[in-house]
Parts: structure tokens; sequence; C-alpha cells
């Protein structure tokens, strides 16, 4: 009888320690206010990105938001007459109106609650956001409720163009290695050594042609989902560096003016990046 009220005892004080910590997992140092009241769901900082629970974080900011949860798929809808938004577990973006939102620090479950950024989720919901150093919180006022749609926001043309180089380049790799040759495009449309837009910047022959998918006629393939959301993602502002004007696959060009003229960045996915 003992040695049962002991394992009964253990018993109660292991389930009492582990719900302690998935509350104190749960909690975070950064606060979070919604118009004017903290916030009640979870808040945690992962890769110094403040994330909250989704579904809470939307009741507070649109009440009348319908949020649901599909387990086959791992996605959570939000629905009101202003937004509709779609996030799933591991992505690296959530699709907001027909925009997608990209976060360096992937969407995640834990403990039966998703979790994307503050940051995001109150731009897909068209909410000012601020951060106040002294309270280390952020405060989100509701705005709108939804986003521009994808279809006001994005210029059908850069879409056209920008994902068909994209895809051209790097089809087949990561959606972070995309993305970059994306921001080169789109560096080099900011910068005065180029022409000033997308398709300028593909076709450019000022010194000769500047990619090889126009010479060999893989620019007008059309592209792969995956090319078109990273064309999304990159004029939607997210830039991994907005410096780099250059790329190179090293194994298929092994010795090239790029290597050798141009200030090294990083390698992502099977291409090189200069500045």
């Amino acid at each position: 009888m003992k040695k049962a009220l002991s394992f009964i005892l253990v018993f109660v004080f292991v389930a009492s320690f582990s719900a302690l910590t998935i509350s104190a997992n749960s909690r975070s140092s950064v606060g979070v206010y919604i118009n004017g009241q903290e916030f009640s769901g979870n808040v945690q900082v992962k890769d110094s990105t403040t994330f909250v629970g989704i579904r809470r974080f939307a009741n507070a900011v649109d009440p009348s938001a319908r949020v649901s949860y599909s387990y086959s798929t791992r996605t959570l809808t939000i629905s009101s007459s202003k937004l509709y938004m779609t996030i799933k577990d591991g992505d690296s973006y959530l699709v907001a109106n027909g925009r997608y939102l990209y976060t360096p620090s992937p969407i995640f479950m834990r403990y039966g609650v998703m979790y994307a950024p503050v940051m995001l989720l109150s731009k897909a919901f068209d909410a000012k956001i601020s951060w106040q150093n002294s309270t280390s919180s952020f405060y989100v006022t509701s705005g709108s409720g939804g986003i521009l749609s994808g279809e006001q926001f994005y210029r059908s043309d850069e879409v056209y163009w920008l994902s068909r180089i994209i895809n051209a380049e790097s089809g087949g790799e990561i959606l972070k290695g995309k993305i970059a040759v994306g921001n080169v495009i789109l560096n080099r449309a900011r910068s005065k050594s180029f022409p000033n837009t997308i398709y300028g910047v593909i076709f450019d022959r000022k010194y000769g042609v500047q990619f090889s998918p126009v010479s060999n006629g893989t620019i007008y393939k059309a592209p792969n989902s995956d090319s078109i959301i990273a064309a999304k993602i990159c004029l939607e502002g997210y830039s991994i560096n907005t410096g780099i004007l250059y790329f190179v696959n090293p194994r298929v060009s092994p010795s090239n003016w790029i290597i050798n003229n141009r200030a090294f960045y990083a390698k992502i996915g099977n291409h090189a990046f200069y500045y």
C-alpha cells in the first residue's frame, strides 16, 4: 500500500512539474498588448523573433474572425469579411489575401498551439504595431482587418518576369536560394548602374547578356509554384541582403569575372552571391 501511495505521489509530482514546465515555456520576457489590453495568449521568442499563438491573436485583433484547423494538412485557416489567410505548420511564409509574407524563422506548433511572428500577423490583419524599449513590449492596434489583396498589390508583369528568372536560375533550389536570386534582380533595378525595371535588368545587354537563361531561352519557361512564391516574397520587400548584385554557380562557372572581381557575400543553395 505504501509503495502504491509513493508511486501515486511521484506521478502527481511529475505531472505537476510537467504542467509548470509547459506553462513556463509559454511565457516570454517580451510583452504583447492588443488595443491596450495585455495579450492573454502564448508568447514565444525564437531566433530573436517574437511569436504569438495565432488563434488567440486573431480573435483579439478581430473578434469576428473565424479560425479552423486541418489536421491532415497541418494548416490553420482564418477568415473574416476582410481577410482570408492560411498558415501551415513548418512553412516560412503565410498567405494573407493572396499575398506571401515571409519569416526567416518558420511557423511552428508547440503543445497544440500554432505560432507565427507577431509582426507578420499584424501586417496580415492590417494592424498597426510598435515597440517600446521601456516595457520590452509590442503594442498592436486593430486596423482595417485585412491586408490589401495580392491582385491589387502585385504588378502582373513584375511577377511574370521575376518568377521566370528565379525559376530559370534556381528552380530546383531551396526557397531561400530562390529569394536571393530575386533579390539580385530587384537590387539591380534599384541601382543606378543597371536598368530600373525587372524586365530591363533581365534583358540588359550593355556588357553582353547578363543571365544565361536569356541566351538559352529558358527564361520563357513557365515557372514552378515555389518560384512564383519566391517572386511575390521579394516583391513584398523581403531581402536577404540589399547589396548583392551578382550570383554564380561555381560548379558551372569555376573561373568567372564575378568571382575574381566582386566581394563575396555568401553561398546559398547552389549559388554564390556577391556585392
